[in-house]
């Protein structure tokens, strides 16, 4: 068989300051060959499709490979360029058998809010309706109608943090080539959970359910069964939580467990929710702690990896009121603090504005003065498949026991050595406040004393009641407590 395969993806917060452009897509970006490169976030599917299909003695035919830090609604232009070229390279390659696309499902451009919706549809348009069409999503996704039709499989992250890519990635080639070889007949249902929230898979009750989901992959025809928790910060008709189940043949089984599962996630909503700390409560409790180890505090609303800057202030200037001490914070997005730091060097002591400098979900700028304890010229950190996540050139600074790390590339912690490996110890410090809504928690919770989810404020708000949708239609929860009721 020739298999087409390629990546093509951003999340989108709408609500964000951030136009997306060029430069964010090209910052992780190949083309024809990116599953040959070492992983990376653009290419973690790529590499386990091509292995797979070498393996099996398949021809591959790759496209792009590219995957933009979240950010704000991507430009027009940027986004017809490179679907343009993605297509243009699927035309070129002539008669194929399948394609795989990584996606993300919550891309949304100018003029465009489903992009994937739309790509998925124009590549259809171009193979035909014999070929098998399979698209892996992230969780953080908008399904639409539009992609259910264009494609044959979808098939969407279980886990969130996101450790489980490349693992989707084995089980959407499977259903691809096995619907190209006509083993498989899938068809799939899309239930619409009329929720939106947040379900983190480090919860007890998330992580009975995405077991439950499991279970009925490979029995009584089920092929696939997803949940699709939705992009909150995405003002588009289809924001929200929806099932997904993809069935050989029997659309009404998938119909049936897709509305079953569905009830399961409403009846887990309060279960599942997540306490959110005011900035003094969380401190508070930080302070009061017995435990040597350090509280992790998350800064859930300035997290980058959901399109916000990463340079709010608001914790932080909590903290140098409070005269706190023994803290580390991270990630701060601020290339002009960076460069003066690398200028004056380690060791100097010198005043350093820092932060704030976005917009009004920035805050104000905060006055330090500082020291300068470590810098590296191309810092980088683990990331969620292995890969190395760059992080540019970055700086350790100090301040009266406040230990912060500026970074020159915009990117949320992933994992502890985004701080040691610029020599900045974590294990003797009271609170470590990371800048991140979920995917610090693979790499920080086994050093926590305990972690804790701040609500301060920022790009990524974590109030969903009080989003300001304008194209979300019906009731939802938690806006509406009984979206299910009927109306006149």
């Amino acid at each position: 068989m020739k298999l087409f395969i390629a990546s093509l993806a951003t999340e989108t917060n709408t609500f964000a300051p951030l136009p997306t452009g060029r430069a964010a897509f090209l910052a992780d970006f190949a083309r024809r060959d990116g599953s040959r490169n070492p992983v990376r976030l653009s290419n973690v599917g790529l590499v386990e499709w091509r292995r797979l299909a070498e393996a099996e003695g398949h021809t591959v035919v790759e496209s792009l490979s590219t995957f933009a830090q979240p950010g704000g609604i991507t430009l027009r232009g940027v986004y017809e360029e490179l679907r343009d070229a993605l297509l243009s390279d699927l035309r070129a390659a002539g008669p194929v058998d399948a394609v795989l696309l990584f996606l993300h499902g919550a891309m949304v451009a100018e003029g465009y809010d489903d992009c994937e919706g739309d790509t998925l549809a124009r590549v259809r348009g171009i193979v035909g309706p014999e070929v098998a069409i399979g698209a892996e999503l992230d969780l953080h996704c908008h399904l639409t109608e539009t992609m259910r039709q264009a494609a044959d499989v979808i098939v969407i992250y279980k886990e969130y943090p996101h450790t489980d890519m490349a693992e989707r990635a084995r089980d959407l080639y499977r259903l691809v080539t096995g619907t190209a070889e006509g083993r498989i007949r899938p068809v799939m249902a899309i239930h619409d959970c009329r929720m939106i929230g947040l379900w983190r898979t480090s919860d007890p009750a998330v992580r009975r359910f995405v077991d439950r989901m499991t279970a009925h992959e490979g029995r009584d025809g089920i092929l696939s069964v997803s949940f699709g928790h939705g992009f909150p910060w995405a003002d588009v008709a289809d924001v929200g939580a929806k099932m997904l189940v993809v069935a050989d043949r029997d659309e009404a089984a998938a119909r049936a467990l897709a509305g079953e599962l569905a009830g399961a996630v409403w009846a887990m909503r309060e279960e599942a929710l997540t306490p959110y700390d005011s900035i003094d409560a969380a401190i508070d409790r930080a302070l009061a702690s017995t435990d040597p180890r350090p509280m992790v505090l998350a800064d859930v609303a300035d997290n980058s990896g959901a399109g916000a800057p990463a340079d709010n202030t608001a914790i932080l200037q909590r903290l140098v009121a409070r005269g706190v001490r023994g803290v580390a914070s991270g990630l701060y997005w601020d290339p002009a603090a960076v460069g003066i730091c690398h200028e004056a060097g380690v060791g100097a002591t010198f005043a350093l504005r820092i932060g704030g400098k976005c917009g009004v979900t920035s805050g104000d700028p905060v006055d330090l003065r500082i020291t300068v304890r470590g810098l590296r010229e191309a810092h980088s950190q683990g990331g969620m498949s292995g890969e190395r996540a760059e992080l540019g050139s970055s700086a350790w600074v100090e301040a009266d026991g406040i230990h912060l790390v500026l970074t020159s590339l915009r990117r949320q912690p992933f994992a502890p050595d985004a701080f040691t490996d610029l020599g900045l110890t974590l294990h003797d410090k009271r609170l470590v406040v990371v800048k991140s809504m979920q995917h610090f928690h693979a790499g920080f919770a086994p050093i926590a004393s305990e972690v804790r989810y701040v609500s301060a404020p920022g790009a990524v708000p974590p109030d969903f009641a009080a989003l300001p949708y304008t194209k979300k239609a019906g009731p939802w929860w938690p806006r509406d407590p009984n979206p299910f009721r009927e109306t006149a």
